[in-house]
């Protein structure tokens, strides 16, 4: 069983809306409605749980009438203190109805360029290992630097990259991973597949995709706004597999 937990918790403070940012609306839907409506359409995906604040369940219910076409939708969690906490508290109502050796699908609410395709290389390819994670070679020549100000050293950037949403981890080792780190150490995690690698988990990585990046800024909502006009969000097709044909 793969189950998609979808990350809706945050604020979106970083971009200065009255709303938290997946659920401004941007080619007459939400943006939260995006992520949702290619995992519930995926074959591989059996199950969807939201982190979400109680103050938005009802609208998002709403929403999920509409575009949860497949009725995969199990239940609601609370937010953490953080993202990992927030994490944490899915996996836990997620371990009520899947087991140990089933999979958990991370993605950020925020992030609405999910493709069909991507999630189908994320599950495959995270089969016989303890969690997977798409990754993105580092372009420019990266420079390490203990104080902000001199340069330190000049890392070799042919073995540095950048990691993605969404990761996928085997529930039952993923979420003894996240316990050990309780209950501050987890305070400080930043990355989703931080709790898997210090567990000495078995992790691989697949290339990333550049089109599937999160809306944190004023400036990356606009380039999601413009990209969904150019594409006429309303009566853009989805794909066999679900992604969104931009």
């Amino acid at each position: 069983m793969n189950i998609a937990l979808i990350l809706s918790g945050g604020t979106g403070a970083r971009l200065g809306a009255d709303i938290p940012k997946q659920y401004i609306e941007v080619g007459g839907r939400p943006i939260i409605s995006y992520c949702i409506e290619t995992l519930s359409v995926h074959p591989l995906v059996d199950g969807i749980q939201i982190v979400a604040d109680p103050a938005w369940r009802e609208e998002i219910q709403g929403w999920l009438a509409k575009w949860d076409k497949a009725g995969k939708w199990k239940g609601f969690s609370e937010p953490g203190r953080n993202r990992q906490l927030s994490i944490l508290r899915g996996l836990e109502d997620i371990r009520g109805y899947a087991g140990d050796l089933d999979y958990v699908f991370i993605h950020d609410a925020a992030r609405p360029l999910l493709s069909g395709q991507q999630i189908t290389d994320c599950l495959q390819g995270a089969e016989g290992h303890d969690g997977l994670m798409p990754v993105l070679p580092m372009k420019d020549t990266v420079y390490s630097s203990k104080d902000g100000r001199r340069v330190t050293a000049l890392l070799n950037r042919s073995e540095i990259y950048a990691g993605q949403a969404p990761e996928v981890f085997r529930l039952g080792r993923y979420y003894e991973a996240n316990c050990r780190l309780l209950p501050d150490q987890i305070l400080t995690i930043n990355g989703s597949a931080e709790p898997a690698v210090m567990a000495g988990l078995d992790v691989v990585m697949i290339p990333g995709d550049e089109r599937n990046s999160k809306i944190t800024t004023r400036n990356d909502l606009e380039k999601f706004r413009e990209m969904m006009e150019r594409a006429h969000m309303g009566i853009t097709p989805w794909d066999k597999e679900g992604a969104l044909s931009v």
